[in-house]
């Protein structure tokens, strides 16, 4: 759009030079007379570009409320996307109950991505609009990311019972429906310039009451195809062995590192069981194969490798610890 208007002021002088002798009559007195011509194609010049300016400025405006009319002719340069944030969801409930529930219910959001084969996209809320989908939440120090995130519910039922260890048993993602997430994902974060980093889940930026889109959800596979953010593997197990060796991390170490990447970190006063959902959800997200929120060598070394590979503050610092 920026380029759009560069050109057109461009292409106006252009016009407007190229017209100004033609407000001047072939019988107009003097207009023989290449020095008359000259001078007095200057005023009549400035008349007719008035003239145009005039009817240039009348054409775009929008008629508003109360009578009034909204002239939008001009486009302030200094200008972004209202969305910040790709938050994902899983559904619980099949597709028809949860269009029904996410187009009629108390909730919402902006896509909808089926179950059926191929999965069909359903977009239910404009992009330019806020729908209900984040709730109370928390990423990079925004809150109540209504307002500022595009929502996509994907179809899983999430949790589908207990495995043989005693831990839930998850409901896995078809291929074909994470290569539309993925589609989808990358296309919004394009058109809005979402950073990886602000690609989350909704247990990331609600740990203490949400788990979608579940530890199946392939993070790690969008990260190397470009939607999302991830870290450097070889790092994160140079740095778990070292913690497994030396000791790991004061608690107070790892409350700054998981809010410099962008998680809420409860209290000090807080009961226990708020900052291990916190660390639950870090693992689900970066070390799925345990996410009991218990802080090993292993997920301290993917948090310090996290934090080395975001920058400016931990940039190249795998040694952030």
């Amino acid at each position: 759009m920026r380029a759009a208007r560069t050109e057109g002021r461009g292409g106006g002088r252009e016009i407007y030079g190229g017209l100004a002798n033609d407000y001047i009559p072939s019988d107009f007195p003097g207009s023989s007379n290449p020095m008359t011509r000259s001078y007095l194609s200057r005023p009549l010049a400035m008349l007719g570009l008035a003239g145009l300016l005039v009817l240039q400025g009348c054409a775009p405006m929008a008629p508003g409320k109360a009578g009034l009319d909204i002239d939008t002719s001009v486009s302030a340069r200094s200008q972004g996307s209202r969305v910040r944030f790709i938050v994902l969801h899983y559904t619980v409930s099949e597709s028809p109950r949860a269009l029904g529930i996410l187009s009629q219910g108390e909730v919402s959001s902006h896509y909808l991505i089926t179950d059926d084969e191929p999965p069909r996209i359903y977009r239910l809320v404009d992009e330019s609009r806020a729908a209900w989908h984040a709730g109370q939440s928390e990423w990079g120090g925004y809150t109540w990311l209504n307002r500022s995130s595009i929502g996509i519910e994907i179809v899983n039922r999430g949790p589908v019972g207990t495995a043989a260890d005693g831990t839930p048993a998850w409901q896995p993602y078809r291929p074909s429906l994470i290569r539309a997430v993925k589609a989808l994902v990358r296309d919004i974060a394009e058109r809005h310039g979402v950073a990886p980093e602000n690609i989350v889940g909704h247990s990331d930026i609600a740990p203490l009451r949400k788990q979608d889109p579940g530890p199946l959800f392939p993070w790690r596979e969008l990260a190397r195809e470009g939607v999302g953010r991830w870290y450097d593997e070889s790092v994160a197990q140079a740095l778990g062995a070292r913690f497994a060796a030396q000791g790991l991390p004061d608690m107070a170490s790892v409350r700054q590192q998981l809010a410099r990447v962008g998680y809420a970190v409860p209290p000090l006063e807080a009961p226990e069981r708020e900052m291990r959902a916190v660390v639950a959800a870090f693992q689900m997200h970066y070390r799925p194969a345990r996410y009991d929120g218990v802080l090993d060598a292993e997920t301290a070394g993917v948090l310090a490798a996290l934090v080395a590979a975001s920058g400016p503050a931990g940039a190249g610092d795998a040694s952030a610890w």
